[in-house]
């Protein structure tokens, strides 16, 4: 999942060697915190939050498999 999200952002961002994903677990429950330059942080947020919403739907979908509850945290 780490892996995915930061494939993602980095083809987003124009700083790609500022984006970082931290994992945080709590049994089946992970919390994915993304981090990105302060002056990407639009790029990955999209208007109206229509990016940030396509990238956690990604990740959901994935989770789904692994039968575990994945959240996608945008910092």
């Amino acid at each position: 999942m780490k892996e995915l999200v930061e494939v993602i952002a980095k083809a987003l961002v124009e700083h790609p060697e500022d984006v970082a994903v931290i994992v945080r677990e709590e049994g089946r429950h992970t919390t994915l915190e993304l981090h990105v330059a302060p002056s990407d942080m639009g790029k990955v947020i999209g208007k109206q939050g229509r990016i940030a919403k396509a990238i956690r739907a990604v990740i959901k979908a994935a989770s789904m498999k692994e039968n575990k509850r994945v959240d996608v945290e945008i910092m």
